[in-house]
């Protein structure tokens, strides 16, 4: 797998922080519509009050420990809730609480660490990789092997892995999700037919995640009504057939 230079490392963590807060400083600590948790810094991180049930992941904790092992001095208040839980349970909780300067320091301090959390991002998709051919069913880990290496090996590539590990996780648990199917990155790999190296390989990615995720929205409950994120979904997808990384 390719080193990133910091160039790549600004350009992704300024690409992701666009997808999923537009960019807004004040979406740095948010919680979205419809959802049971709250969404932390430049990658909108999972973070689950105390007690409730992790559907999709709790990663929010296991990045404040790499911003802590690189050097980031956390409140005391942040090192206890790390362990026990995100402090609001509901989106009306946490907005109230955004007037308090105990939140506007948080979100201060996610600001200025923008470049560790992507390459706390990076770091995650780089474990994943071997995972991602050992996990995959063995009739599919050639297939699984190629495209990741010729996704990796493509100009603008480890944006559109690294992302999407961000977006909708490593997919490592084959038979999670919705239905017994997962969304993740190993499901696009084995979504994808064999390609190679070269523009062709992230038009192929694009359209097996979109095939992915349109697959989700069938399975998920109705009343969810999942399909109302769809279009967003797709606008994010479509980032990484032309990613200028």
């Amino acid at each position: 797998m390719p080193q990133l230079s910091l160039n790549e490392l600004h350009l992704i963590a300024d690409r992701i922080f666009t997808n999923e807060s537009g960019g807004d400083p004040n979406k740095l600590v948010h919680w979205n519509e419809g959802e049971d948790f709250a969404s932390m810094g430049v990658g909108h991180f999972t973070w689950y009050p105390a007690g409730r049930r992790q559907s999709f992941g709790n990663t929010f904790p296991d990045m404040l420990g790499y911003l802590q092992t690189n050097g980031v001095q956390l409140p005391i208040w942040l090192q206890q809730a790390r362990y026990q839980g995100a402090p609001w349970r509901s989106k009306a909780e946490l907005m109230r609480a955004k007037q308090t300067g105990q939140v506007q320091d948080l979100q201060n301090m996610l600001y200025q660490t923008r470049m560790l959390q992507a390459a706390y991002i990076v770091e995650r998709a780089r474990r994943a990789m071997p995972q991602l051919v050992s996990t995959a069913p063995q009739h599919s880990r050639v297939r699984v092997a190629q495209n990741l290496n010729a996704i990796a090996n493509t100009p603008g590539g480890w944006y559109a892995l690294v992302d999407y590990v961000n977006f909708k996780g490593e997919g490592l648990n084959i038979s999670g999700g919705y239905k017994g199917q997962n969304w993740g990155l190993l499901q696009v790999l084995e979504e994808m037919q064999p390609v190679q190296p070269g523009q062709q390989a992230l038009h192929s990615f694009a359209d097996a995640a979109t095939r992915v995720l349109e697959r989700r929205v069938r399975n998920s409950p109705p009343a969810r009504n999942e399909a109302r994120w769809l279009a967003g979904w797709s606008n994010r997808i479509n980032t990484y057939r032309y990613p200028g990384v």
